[in-house]
């Protein structure tokens, strides 16, 4: 099934669960005199408010714990021990919340016990029903994830034939990415497609013996098309120990792709405890570069994103509309100043900002950098950008989800087609979504030569691999300190 699918069966089958749960656990106590006698009885409409109440908690509850994330072709056990954690740290949230005036009550801590129960197995149960019938689904071949195989020309034909061991993994592989011309594993000679004209290898059997379908050959600087091309969601990397320069190339040119990167690590690097593995199915995998952030993380910061855009933008409205009218009146063009960029994953949006610039100010000239004392600012300009108010628009943005307040800046296609062949990794900044600020903002100074790109380069990996909301905090009070001060440029 597709993710959104996936998605709204976990959490209409949850609904369902935990509202199951509560009708059971309150005919237990009240209706079948299982459960020690309560104090008083709701009436029925409470109940049902309840019902719902406790159904919306549960759902947050998972959500920010990070039951919602993708688990493809997962575990389902590793599923049930998430949930008995889960339901264990929300019966504590709900009993200190709602009944810690009946700690020593032991019909408070049974009744406690009994809910929990409830929710374990009601949730665990309707969980088991969708993984098994996502699990019947991939075994049919429906739903598979389409990835491709990167490595040594030796290796390519040993590592197809390995991942078709394991069709429960739901891998399949449409493509070979051949990192050199090594010796070709015998009896599986390369031949070229009539139909496309790649190079295909003629791959043996798999693990039960049926024939397995040539896949295509391809050259390693093809890799960034084929992802887009053949819509990639995983790509699988079979390299040793001693290949890190062939890996850094790859995890380059996949820099900024929605993909998932899998090491499939050799025998050694297993053995001598130099990689931590996860065995999907007796398949040996690393995932590479992870999410940065845990689920509820990234819940609460699109939540501040939400909250403290629509506070600057509905507060501050009429001083904006002050704004872009002074900006009319003091310049030609129009007060809202919109550009390409480049944001997550690659993909192009709309940027809003006020305009700082006279009208058309790369007519002449082209894409060109900001300098210190640009000629091309308005006057208004020059102060807008100085206190960071020409970023307001920017809001928009944030709201409908282009940009986070915090995260690397993003630049216009011409720039990133630039500077992605001048600067290794400069793409995994689009591994994230783009901020109004950020690290390399906050302790580096405006673009103006590619040397100044290079090091916010590195601020913007650093914030990407040490992501947290303590440090979207930290960017957010000096951006305030900055824009006060007027020391922007």
């Amino acid at each position: 099934m597709s993710r959104r699918v996936e998605l709204l069966a976990l959490i209409l089958v949850d609904a369902i669960a935990v509202a199951a749960a509560n009708a059971v656990w309150y005919k237990a106590r009240f209706d079948w005199d299982l459960l020690p006698e309560p104090v008083f009885r709701p009436a029925a409409g409470v109940i049902w408010l309840l019902v719902a109440l406790l159904t919306a908690f549960w759902l947050l509850f998972f959500l920010f714990l990070g039951l919602y994330r993708e688990r493809y072709a997962g575990s389902r056990f590793d599923e049930f021990v998430s949930i008995l954690q889960a339901a264990t740290l929300g019966i504590l949230v709900l009993f200190f919340v709602l009944f810690i005036e009946q700690l020593d009550a032991l019909g408070a801590r049974t009744n406690l016990a009994a809910y929990w129960f409830s929710i374990v197995v009601f949730v665990s149960f309707g969980r088991i029903l969708v993984r098994s019938l996502q699990k019947v689904l991939i075994l049919k071949g429906r739903g598979l994830h389409r990835a491709l195989i990167v490595g040594w020309s030796d290796t390519l034909y040993a590592l197809h034939e390995e991942v078709a061991r394991y069709p429960e993994a739901g891998l399949d592989i449409v493509g070979a990415v051949r990192l050199g011309t090594g010796a070709q594993a015998s009896g599986s000679p390369a031949s070229v497609d009539a139909a496309t004209g790649s190079e295909v290898a003629d791959v043996k059997t798999s693990g039960d013996g049926a024939p397995l379908a040539p896949i295509p050959f391809h050259d390693v600087e093809d890799l960034p098309h084929l992802i887009d091309r053949l819509e990639i969601q995983d790509v699988l990397i079979a390299l040793g120990s001693s290949d890190g320069e062939a890996l850094m190339r790859v995890l380059t040119l996949c820099d900024g792709k929605n993909v998932h990167l899998k090491l499939v690590p050799d025998f050694y690097s297993i053995i001598g405890g130099m990689a931590r593995t996860e065995h999907m199915y007796g398949l040996p995998l690393i995932e590479v570069q992870p999410e940065p952030m845990q689920v509820w993380e990234y819940v609460v910061k699109r939540l501040l994103d939400i909250l403290v855009s629509l506070l600057v933008l509905l507060v501050g409205l009429p001083i904006w509309v002050i704004v872009g009218t002074l900006v009319r009146l003091t310049s030609s063009g129009p007060a809202i100043y919109r550009q390409k960029r480049i944001g997550r994953h690659g993909k192009p949006f709309t940027m809003y900002k006020f305009r700082t610039m006279t009208h058309n100010a790369e007519a002449a000239t082209g894409p060109v950098w900001a300098q210190a004392n640009d000629p091309r600012y308005t006057a208004l300009g020059r102060w807008l950008r100085k206190t960071r108010l020409d970023e307001i628009p920017q809001f928009v943005n944030v709201l409908r989800g282009n940009m986070s307040l915090v995260g690397p800046r993003p630049e216009r296609p011409y720039f990133v087609e630039k500077l992605a062949r001048e600067i290794p990794l400069y793409n995994r900044r689009h591994r994230v979504k783009p901020g109004i600020t950020g690290w390399a903002q906050v302790k580096w100074k405006y673009d103006t030569s590619l040397e100044d790109v290079r090091q916010k380069v590195k601020y913007d990996l650093f914030y990407i691999e040490n992501m947290s909301l303590k440090r979207d905090f930290q960017i957010l009070f000096r951006t305030i300190y900055t824009a006060l001060r007027g020391s922007g440029q």
